[in-house]
């Protein structure tokens, strides 16, 4: 039995109120009500609902409304999150509605989808918040049979007395229920008792996207809404000089031309104002086709830029940030890149004398990897509708960071935050992309210039030539090793355009008595951002294949060779600030050792292995392949996740099953390139992305059975998949693969 205080942190995420005409509303820091979802078939919608923000909602026939707080962006916390209250609730799952909450930052906590930490910071006040109004739902009940409390239990959306044999729906004791107190204490269930957690269920939007139900941000519309494009430079480096908009504003269905600068200059940007282009050209007109065409119309001159520097509130303090002039490109970044790793980098980490042990080394193996820009690429391109009157702004569309970017607009009209109302729609896809709201904030202003609905649509060059990008990185590692061929050091060199990806505490560092952590960057005007696993997606990468290249150097097994220096980090780890459990690290390893049958391979399979940990979770993988004229066939991919408890494992599987193909994709393909500051990839002609055939055969996943609370899931399996495949493609071919995209090396990228 787990007891919990509800007066913990109680305001942020818990009260209660008498809804009128009966309903019990509990509310809680992350749920609140937004655009009902339809029930499940069958289902008897009760006669009244009571859209009140914040609150979980329960009608006179028992039916349950439970809102979904934060952006569903594929991740499938929209049913996740809800099965969790569900579950603590002591509700049948076929009498729940499920509906997307609007923003709401006086009732919610981290509306937010990214570093996969939906799920593990919601999971405590979630649980309480089903558990709080299961009790007060009992107090009820005990009230109107003059019965201890104590007595009386719960199943799926009934309360019972055993002794005298009364039993109620929950529908029924919902209005008393709402004048309880919330209690002083509640306990929750014991992780043995759940039945809706850890039993997969279905997508609640499924339905919804295979019929074509609008539920995009391209789908949204009203009437008398205009769409509107924007151009922005066609080059890095560049800003706007001139237009001459004549000839266009007279073409069919335009209604304007105009500029939109996104930021003024004396604002201090948050994280999520990233961008590159401040000024743009805005076209509005009556649709899409005819914006289009007069966007290809439009006479555009273009200037370059000169160094210049804003304010930037990062996490915890402000930074300058600094733009520099200059038209760039990928060859002149190579170069700079091969310069900055010659020289001493900033000291992030040193662990006993590694330069003195790689003196004294018998021999020493150094390698470098390097990986390009990357393009998001999500599937629905960036677009936001906005409507902004004098005093009020409405917006709606698929963002990641709602909360930041409300602020952001809010600033930028001028307008009061609470006269600011984001709502979210389900997005297609984002990998972080959508953490930078500029679009939003574009939107806005050209709603309020031309005193309309507006919906913003970029086109696909619009968005990959825009930003934002994954950093250009760059590493180089170094082993010493002795006579007997033991490792006595270890050294990481990173750094990248513009910044680094180096996690310096994390694994190797702890195993090994001398280590070193060195890292650098180099300024640039091209904007990046967050992709999938930030760092990590070329750090894992990175070191998994060393490892690999080194276990075989000294004459051991690549599995065993990992779980040594894990076996050291756990029981004489060398500093303090390892930042990952050496036991779950080792666990997952074992785990797909043993699930992929390693060491009993046939001799014509190839295989690779590798290993990660970020996102407060563990993933390891074994991927096998054959060749086939000249090119790779992925077979099976193996994968051990340990990712604590897991909510919904349909969900869960497909998450893991979208970053293995998501990360072969990226180590063997993805590529931004720069010309002059120009983008040389500016859609899917250009940008190479993983296809169909390319896809592994099968994909195998087994999650590590434990009563850890959940961490995240959307990011940890995708690094080390793409070590996993360097690693196998050593196999097949015989070289190693050092610099991605691995396509460029040998195969054909017909």
């Amino acid at each position: 039995m787990t007891i919990v205080k509800t007066k913990y942190n109680r305001r942020s995420f818990l009260k209660s109120s008498l809804a009128a005409g009966g309903g019990l509303m509990i509310g809680f820091s992350w749920l609140a009500s937004a655009c009902s979802v339809d029930g499940p078939k069958g289902m008897v919608i009760p006669d009244e609902w009571f859209e009140i923000n914040g609150y979980l909602k329960i009608g006179e026939n028992g039916v349950v409304t439970i809102m979904s707080p934060n952006p569903e962006i594929g991740q499938n916390v929209k049913t996740s999150m809800p099965m969790i209250v569900a579950e603590e609730l002591d509700v049948d799952w076929k009498n729940v509605i499920v509906e997307q909450a609007p923003l709401n930052t006086d009732v919610f906590v981290r509306q937010l989808a990214g570093g996969s930490d939906s799920i593990r910071t919601s999971w405590p006040g979630l649980r309480m918040a089903g558990a709080s109004a299961r009790r007060m739902l009992c107090e009820a009940a005990a009230k109107q049979w003059n019965v201890d409390v104590s007595e009386i239990t719960t199943q799926n959306g009934v309360l019972f007395h055993k002794n005298s044999g009364k039993e109620g729906g929950y529908g029924e004791f919902a209005s008393a229920a709402s004048q309880m107190e919330v209690p002083e204490e509640i306990e929750l269930k014991e992780l043995k008792d759940f039945k809706i957690v850890g039993n997969s269920k279905k997508n609640v939007d499924g339905l919804g996207i295979v019929t074509g139900k609008p539920l995009f941000g391209l789908d949204y519309k009203v009437d008398g809404m205009l769409i509107a494009m924007i151009i922005h430079p066609p080059a890095f480096g560049m800003k706007l000089k001139s237009y001459d908009a004549d000839e266009v504003k007279n073409m069919p269905g335009i209604k304007d031309v105009f500029t939109v600068k996104t930021y003024n200059d004396d604002y201090k940007r948050q994280w999520s104002d990233t961008t590159s282009f401040n000024e743009l050209v805005a076209i509005v007109g009556n649709s899409t086709w005819e914006v289009l065409t007069a966007k290809l119309m439009l006479n555009v001159e273009w200037e370059p830029i000169t160094e210049s520097k804003f304010m930037m509130a990062g996490w915890g303090s402000d930074q300058e940030v600094t733009v520099p002039a200059g038209l760039e490109s990928t060859a002149d970044h190579d170069a700079k890149m091969v310069a900055a790793a010659s020289k001493t980098g900033r000291i992030e980490r040193r662990d006993g004398n590694p330069e003195e042990a790689f003196k004294k080394a018998a021999k020493v193996i150094e390698r470098t990897y390097t990986a390009p820009y990357l393009a998001h690429n999500p599937m629905e391109p960036m677009n936001f509708f906005a409507d902004v009157k004098e005093d009020q702004a409405v917006l709606v569309g698929p963002i990641q960071s709602p909360e930041y970017m409300e602020k952001t607009v809010a600033a930028r009209l001028g307008l009061p935050l609470e006269k600011v109302d984001v709502q979210m729609t389900r997005m297609g896809g984002g990998f972080g992309r959508r953490l930078y709201g500029h679009f939003m904030v574009e939107v806005a202003l050209i709603s309020q210039k031309v005193k309309a609905p507006v919906k913003l649509i970029y086109t696909r060059e619009d968005d990959m030539t825009f930003g934002i990008y994954r950093p250009k990185y760059h590493a180089v590692y170094r082993a010493a090793l002795d006579a007997d061929n033991n490792l006595t050091a270890f050294h990481v060199k990173m750094g990248g355009v513009p910044e680094n990806a180096l996690h310096a505490n994390r694994f190797p560092a702890g195993a090994i008595d001398n280590y070193l952590a060195e890292s650098w960057s180099i300024e640039s005007n091209i904007s990046v951002g967050a992709m999938r696993a930030p760092g990590s997606n070329f750090n894992a990468a990175a070191e998994q294949s060393f490892l690999d290249e080194l276990a075989e150097e000294m004459g051991v097994d690549p599995i065993q060779f990992r779980l040594d220096l894990l076996k050291r980090a756990q029981e004489n780890p060398v500093g303090e600030r390892n930042d990952y459990d050496a036991a779950r690290y080792a666990g997952v390893i074992e785990m797909v050792r043993d699930k992929s049958g390693w060491g009993s391979e046939t001799s014509n399979k190839n295989r690779g292995v590798a290993a990660y940990f970020c996102h407060n979770s563990y993933a390891a993988q074994v991927l096998d392949l054959s060749m086939e004229n000249g090119e790779p066939k992925i077979e099976k991919v193996f994968n051990a996740i340990d990712c604590g408890i897991v909510i919904n494992p349909d969900a869960a599987v497909n998450m893991v099953e979208g970053s293995v193909v998501d990360g072969i994709g990226t180590a063997m393909y993805g590529e931004m390139t720069f010309n002059n500051g120009q983008p040389e990839q500016d859609n899917f002609d250009s940008y190479r992305m993983i296809r169909h055939a390319e896809a592994p055969k099968k994909i195998d996943v087994h999650f590590v059975e434990n009563n850890i609370d959940p961490t995240g899931l959307g990011e940890p399996p995708y690094p080390p998949v793409m070590a996993a495949m360097a690693n196998a493609l050593y196999k097949a071919t015989g070289e190693r693969y050092y610099h991605q995209p691995f396509v460029k090396n040998t195969f054909n990228a017909g």
